[in-house]
């Protein structure tokens, strides 16, 4: 599982300029299997998308990214093993 961390770097007002075509590349990214949950961080910062996959389609999805594109955030991608879950959530390991 991956962890993608979105930092802006620059402001908000930008970011919502790109919110719709991003949203549609987050919305693709669930139609193809890769996200598993995604949100704003708080404050609005950011956000944070748990994804599957392997690193090269991580990192080339996110490169796809419209707040990649125009410069208007930076991502931090983590890879995490999951090796024990709250119940419900046996999904997230492997």
């Amino acid at each position: 599982m991956f962890i993608l961390s979105l930092t802006y770097v620059k402001p908000t007002e930008e970011a919502d300029r790109f919110m719709a075509p991003h949203m549609d590349w987050v919305n693709a990214g669930y139609d193809n299997g890769l996200f598993l949950a995604s949100g704003r961080k708080n404050p609005r910062t950011g956000g944070v998308i748990l994804a599957r996959g392997d690193q090269a389609e991580i990192e080339a999805y996110v490169a796809a990214d419209p707040f990649t594109v125009e410069g208007v955030a930076m991502y931090e991608v983590t890879e995490v093993v999951v090796t024990r879950t709250a119940a419900g959530l046996e999904g997230l390991k492997g």
